[in-house]
């Protein structure tokens, strides 16, 4: 009865299982575009950050990708500054002899998606820090009554179907942080109506050329 009672609980709202699931999560953040790095490499001042230039030659790219002198692009998007920090120090290995590599963001980047369908509040949203599903829901203010849970769809610019289609559910009510999965600099969430889409009428108006999508069929 009590497990019972509190399902019901968390999943009536979305801001109490919003903060329960984040709970769960990594706290290291997720590199993307538009992340400004202060990058050192000891004994190697024309391969780190100025200190005192406005010029900061470490921006990462809106593709999430760094160029770093001598070992050229580095893709950094969605991984963590000590995976990008290791990348870059075994790269450099190749050129330096036990490189000793820092990274501190001095900025954080934003990723602009859009959420629409049955939401409480539609539009584009810019995610800071954190780049994932709840972060987008909770920007939009959460589901209404009748959201359909159990089919939310993540369509990307400029990849062909299928779609990401994600049951948040499993999200709220059972912590499964898979389902919390990181979005993309121009991702669409959509949600259905208690899984009932209205593609023509609700989607299409608000996508470009760039989504390659002619209809979501799965409606059942």
């Amino acid at each position: 009865m009590k497990r019972l009672l509190f399902s019901a609980l968390l999943a009536g709202s979305l801001l109490l299982p919003m903060a329960s699931a984040q709970a769960a999560e990594p706290a290291e953040y997720l590199m993307c575009g538009g992340d400004q790095l202060q990058l050192t490499v000891y004994n190697h001042p024309d391969l780190s950050s100025p200190l005192s230039s406005t010029a900061n030659p470490y921006i990462v790219r809106p593709d999430g990708r760094l160029s770093v002198p001598l070992i050229g692009d580095v893709d950094v998007n969605g991984k963590t500054v000590s995976q990008v920090q290791k990348e870059i120090t075994e790269r450099l290995s190749e050129y330096i002899v036990n490189p000793l590599v820092t990274i501190n963001i001095t900025k954080l980047g934003t990723t602009r998606v859009y959420v629409l369908g049955d939401i409480k509040r539609q539009g584009m949203y810019e995610l800071e820090k954190s780049h994932n599903l709840l972060d987008a829901l909770s920007k939009a203010e959460g589901f209404t009554e009748t959201s359909g849970k159990r089919k939310v769809y993540v369509i990307r610019r400029g990849e062909q179907e299928p779609f990401l289609k994600v049951n948040i559910n499993t999200l709220l009510t059972k912590g499964d942080t898979s389902k919390n999965i990181t979005l993309h600099e121009g991702d669409c969430v959509y949600l259905t109506s208690n899984g009932k889409i209205t593609f023509q009428k609700d989607i299409m108006p608000f996508l470009s050329a760039g989504y390659m999508v002619s209809e979501i069929r799965d409606n059942d």
